[in-house]
């Protein structure tokens, strides 16, 4: 990636494995400085082992709102510039199977961390008429909805609505700030460990998302959606019926479970 940047802050959530440790791995290579967010500290300690520029390492759950606002006071000093809202997780199973519990604890991190730490850093960004956030949504939130993963899909389309929305907000305002959503279909992760169930096709490297999103959000372009079989579907799903759509998914879904 040849665009390289100085003496600029990246604040990237769920550094510790997949996708966000790629972003991560990225950023650091075009020069950014970054701030890892996790739970997971040692895995945090390892990647920060890898970086050439500085890094700091905040553990944290962000499924508490207080941990996104100590996240944040914690960076105001550190010319961040770049927000990566990637924390998240998903599960498999009937809506009226899945444990409430979790369900809620995925709302909570999926959904309200993502919105107070947009919110927070935005504010921050529009002062200085410069800044991007990249919100990792998923191709999930640009279906109609997720039979067997009910709760997943509508976090992610919660995300893709409410990005896309501040970012023609941005438009209206001629602000140079960046809000972006990521919308990968199947990445090779550790997604499935978490949620309960298998991916029915082969996915792309979470290297080669995290390159594709920089790639396209310094290019401006709020809807990135890496790989040319993910784009396919989702071109064929705005033409399909919502019903007929919503039977392929369930039935995608169920081969999760085995």
């Amino acid at each position: 990636m040849r665009r390289t940047v100085s003496g600029q802050t990246a604040v990237i959530t769920g550094a510790s494995s997949g996708i966000g440790r790629e972003l991560a791995l990225v950023l650091d290579n075009m020069g950014f400085e970054t701030v890892l967010v996790a739970r997971r500290q040692q895995r945090l300690k390892e990647l920060s082992e890898r970086l050439r520029n500085n890094s700091t390492i905040i553990t944290a759950d962000l499924s508490e709102m207080s941990e996104c606002e100590r996240v944040y006071e914690s960076t105001r000093d550190m010319n961040v510039t770049l927000l990566v809202n990637c924390a998240g997780f998903g599960l498999v199973g009937n809506f009226d199977k899945l444990p409430l519990d979790k369900e809620l604890s995925m709302i909570d991190l999926n959904i309200k961390a993502l919105h107070v730490l947009t919110k927070l850093y935005l504010a921050d960004f529009k002062e200085m008429n410069y800044g991007h956030i990249l919100n990792v949504a998923s191709s999930a939130g640009l279906m109609p909805g997720g039979p067997l993963m009910a709760t997943y899909y509508a976090t992610k389309a919660y995300v893709c609505s409410l990005t896309r929305s501040i970012s023609q907000e941005l438009r209206n305002e001629g602000s140079k700030v960046y809000v972006g959503a990521l919308c990968p279909g199947p990445v090779d992760t550790e997604f499935n460990d978490v949620s309960g169930g298998a991916f029915a096709q082969k996915g792309i490297s979470a290297k080669e998302c995290a390159l594709c999103a920089v790639s396209e959000m310094f290019r401006g372009n709020d809807l990135i959606i890496p790989g040319t079989v993910t784009k396919a579907l989702y071109g064929a799903s705005k033409l399909s019926p919502p019903r007929l759509t919503l039977n392929i998914v369930s039935k995608y879904q169920n081969t999760k479970l085995g």
